[in-house]
């Protein structure tokens, strides 16, 4: 009888082995798949920045964001700015005179 004492004793351990084996691979898978979820939202998280970014970037340059163009005024030569002529009139009474207007100071 002694043999039987030794059989559930070496049952025991290896039992006690196996459920010790599958914790340590359940471990192993769940930090693996843990690591992995990081990854995937780090690179689903980088790609949204990017795309919002660009979302911005894009309204604000070429759509209803884009400021409205300035008009561009043509430039005046420097120096001494020529005195308009007047134009001669057919019905015979005189050219007005061109002068200038006194500006306000402020």
């Amino acid at each position: 009888m002694a043999t039987g004492g030794k059989n559930r004793d070496g049952r025991a351990a290896r039992e006690r082995s196996r459920l010790y084996e599958a914790r340590r691979q359940f471990h192993d898978g769940q930090a693996r798949r843990r690591t992995r979820d990081n990854l995937i939202a780090g690179i689903v998280g980088g790609v949204l920045v990017l795309g919002l970014i660009g979302s911005q970037t894009a309204y604000f340059l070429a759509g209803p964001g884009a400021p409205a163009p300035a008009p561009s005024s043509t430039p005046t030569p420097t120096g001494t700015m020529p005195a308009p002529t007047p134009t001669p009139t057919t019905t015979g009474e005189p050219a007005p005179t061109l002068e200038p207007t006194p500006t306000p100071a402020p």
